[in-house]
């Protein structure tokens, strides 16, 4: 009877050490509004630089909905300026993105924006 208390509370103490970090690792997840202030607009291509972004930080996409959308592209897509099938597109105005490990690409698909500059490229370690 005291070997199965010790072993409960040994996977009680397991299962809250495995609790805490996640919640730690999630609580250093960063947000960033792209496109600062401004939020999602023309000539945004820039905004990216200077910064150190993590797999699990969050973009926060804030724009007109009637006027722009976020596509998330792959490499092709965004060098190109075209959305490939099967393309996830945002819609809201205030989309938030959780950035994967490697390269994020993400476009506005409305025509002309994204040759205009409504285009970023992220790397996330």
């Amino acid at each position: 009877m005291v070997q199965g208390r010790g072993s409960a509370m040994a996977v009680a103490v397991a299962a809250m050490l495995c609790m805490m970090l996640l919640r730690f690792d999630m609580a250093h997840a960063a947000t960033y509004s792209v496109g600062g202030p401004g939020g999602w607009t023309f000539n945004v291509s820039g905004w990216p630089k200077g910064k150190s972004f993590k797999a699990g930080d969050i973009l926060v996409f804030n724009y007109s909905p009637a006027a722009h959308n976020v596509v998330a592209v792959n490499r092709a897509g965004y060098s190109s300026c075209s959305t490939p099938r099967g393309a996830k597109v945002y819609t809201s105005g205030k989309d938030r993105i959780k950035l994967v490990k490697g390269q994020n690409f993400f476009t506005c698909s409305f025509t002309g924006h994204c040759q205009s500059g409504m285009k970023i490229a992220v790397n996330a370690v």
